[in-house]
């Protein structure tokens, strides 16, 4: 093939990929403008800021905010250490043999299985078996379990990218191995980590399947207990016990009403909650560009 041949494919393959990225960025700005043209009006600091109601001019998404960032909370808690923990020593420590592959294997099938799945191992496990009931607690490590292969794959592709050359420096100089995998290892791939953990809690957001599967409630109109008190031990875990709703639950709660009114609501909640999205992205990706960039941080 000649030169000429090859440089008109590349050129062929780019412009079908710009086009695809077009056709992906105008679908979801036709998102965002229908949302707007339908919730606009009820964005407000009041939407945001009032509790949930029958009423749907006075209907709020305080609770289910508050809902969204503490199962979140939970999720990051459980999902990220044990992610990175398994992803290290299948990487780093774990022998190359059948049973390692078949571990593999199975984490890259959990990747792919249905969200809904999750949340009925989690209303028998957690919910009944553990008596967890229907609780911040059971709901984070619900979708901790969801997001756990997806932090698994990632974690290793990134450990895999670090050259080989930086370990065998690292043992040459007399580090252990746990010295060389915690000073050099894991910080050269900490951008690949993060980019694992950015997609896993970014799915973790939007779920709606396994919370119902779990038996979250559709309407909630109170808040849980804080996490800090004034008085020792000044932490207060009342509130992982609390039941809970979050901004995708509110949405599919006001979406099933009759009264149209709702919708709107919807629409005004569902903006919200891509802006929770792109909030919790853009902290992950400055975490991961600082990383990156480790001489700019001075």
């Amino acid at each position: 093939m000649s030169l000429a041949r090859r440089r008109l494919g590349d050129r062929a393959a780019a412009a079908v990929g710009l086009l695809a990225l077009l056709c992906l960025l105008l679908a979801l700005a036709a998102v965002f403008v229908q949302l707007l043209l339908d919730g606009g009006a009820r964005l407000g600091l009041d939407f945001i800021v009032s509790m949930a109601s029958r009423d749907p001019a006075r209907a709020g998404v305080l609770p289910a905010l508050v809902g969204s960032a503490l199962v979140l909370l939970v999720t990051a808690l459980a999902a990220v250490p044990v992610g990175i923990g398994a992803a290290v020593y299948l990487q780093e420590y774990a022998p190359d043999n059948r049973l390692t592959d078949l571990i593999e294997v199975n984490i890259a099938n959990l990747a792919a299985v249905p969200s809904v799945l999750f949340g009925l191992l989690s209303l028998s496990l957690l919910v009944h078996g553990l008596a967890l009931g229907e609780s911040i607690l059971a709901a984070g490590l619900t979708l901790a379990m969801l997001v756990l292969p997806l932090v698994v794959v990632a974690t290793r592709e990134a450990l895999r990218q670090v050259p080989v050359g930086v370990r065998e420096a690292s043992y040459a100089l007399g580090a252990s191995r746990w010295q060389t995998v915690w000073r050099h290892v894991l910080p050269a791939a900490t951008p690949g980590v993060l980019t694992g953990v950015i997609l896993g809690l970014s799915r973790a957001i939007g779920e709606t399947a396994p919370l119902l599967a779990l038996g979250a409630l559709g309407f909630v109109a109170f808040l849980p207990p804080p996490m800090l008190v004034v008085e020792p031990p000044f932490v207060d875990g009342r509130w992982l016990s609390d039941p809970f709703i979050t901004l995708p639950l509110q949405i599919y709660d006001w979406l099933l009403r009759p009264d149209p009114a709702f919708r709107a609501n919807a629409a005004a909640a569902g903006l919200l909650l891509a802006g929770f999205t792109l909030l919790v992205n853009a902290a992950a990706i400055g975490l991961r560009w600082r990383s990156r960039n480790p001489t700019r941080q001075r």
